[in-house]
């Protein structure tokens, strides 16, 4: 099937989305049990993690933990927002940088200025998207980004929903002081999908959605920690504890150049399988043989593929055992724990 489609339903109770390029499996999102992100709660500061560079907060129903604490005391209120999952047993991680995100615009509480989307180069474009925006957020302190969807959007539409976010946003942060509260919920799989997935794309939404466009198969697919490449060679992605251990292979390719072949397609295929496993946290990737020379168009590939990917990554670079380690946010749920376990190979 050519094009974008979203396919939205539910797995195991909890809403999912699924996004396809050409048919192909791209992204995917499956609501659990755990606080998601986008979430904003009025917390109570609690003790400080010496070492650690945060503080400990009390949120509903847990404890989170908040970087960057300087100014807060023990025991004061403070609204914090979530900014990913946290692995089981640990805090939750929260910042207290609130951005209110809709499809086209994000409200930034205590960032003020009207700023908008690299992607939108056109100059006309840049300069009437400004006037909009400084005109809906007049008599405001907060700050304004416009994302790259405003530039095919109405002047009208992007007024309507600026106005509704920045409304949202005022009435939050109004209601900074008193005892611990949920005061937003995060956007659920199906909100999250048509706010960031929706432009250009189809949007499926019957029953047994994931069934009748084949998502449900391409689940099933991962359950093997086994991806595959061109030419027989292939990618295991193993989460552990500790970290997500990514070994690449070359298959039955025994030629000069088949280790570097295998690394570049896994540097193509590596953002892809982390979105849809829901894998984050410390990812080491241990490469197929290659020459110290070719490590350089390997990281290329590399950096490239994560520059797309919408989950932010930092790349850190090799090790003395010749290892290379990325650094991820946790932004979606583990798909054995959403979806059930996965095979052990």
């Amino acid at each position: 099937m050519k094009g974008r489609q979203v396919v939205l339903d539910r797995v195991n109770g909890f809403a999912a989305a699924a996004l396809l390029e050409g048919g192909r499996l791209e992204d995917l999102v499956i609501d659990g049990e755990r606080p998601r992100p986008g979430t904003v709660y009025r917390a109570r500061a609690g003790r400080p993690a010496k070492g650690m560079g945060g503080m400990f907060v009390e949120i509903p129903g847990g404890t989170g933990f908040l970087r960057q604490a300087k100014g807060l005391s023990p025991g004061e209120a403070a609204l914090v927002q979530v900014t990913g999952f946290a692995e089981s047993g640990k805090a939750v991680p929260v910042t207290s940088r609130i951005a209110f995100k809709s499809r086209r615009c994000i409200v930034t509480p205590g960032a003020p200025g009207v700023n908008l989307s690299r992607k939108i180069r056109a100059d006309e474009t840049r300069d009437a998207l400004l006037r909009i925006g400084r005109e809906a957020m007049a008599g405001s302190d907060m700050g304004l980004v416009l994302r790259s969807s405003c530039a095919a959007a109405e002047a009208g539409e992007i007024s309507r929903e600026i106005a509704e976010t920045r409304a949202r946003a005022e009435g939050v942060v109004a209601d900074a002081s008193g005892p611990c509260a949920t005061l937003l919920e995060g956007d659920c799989a199906h909100a999250l999908a048509r706010r960031e997935w929706s432009d250009s794309a189809r949007i499926a939404e019957e029953a047994e959605a994931f069934a009748a466009h084949g998502v449900l198969d391409a689940l099933e697919a991962l359950r093997s920690p086994q991806a595959p490449l061109a030419d027989g060679a292939s990618i295991f992605v193993e989460a552990t504890r500790a970290l997500v251990a990514v070994d690449v292979n070359t298959g039955a390719d025994s030629s000069p150049a088949a280790g570097l072949k295998a690394n570049l397609g896994a540097a193509r295929e590596l953002p892809r399988q982390l979105r849809l496993r829901g894998l984050g946290g410390q990812v080491v990737i241990d490469p197929a043989p290659m020459g110290k020379r070719d490590r350089g168009r390997f990281e290329a590939a590399l950096k490239a593929e994560f520059r797309r990917d919408p989950v932010q990554s930092d790349l850190v670079g090799w090790t003395t055992l010749g290892h290379y380690e990325i650094k991820r946010r946790r932004e979606r749920e583990s798909l054995s724990e959403v979806w059930g376990p996965l095979a052990d190979g």
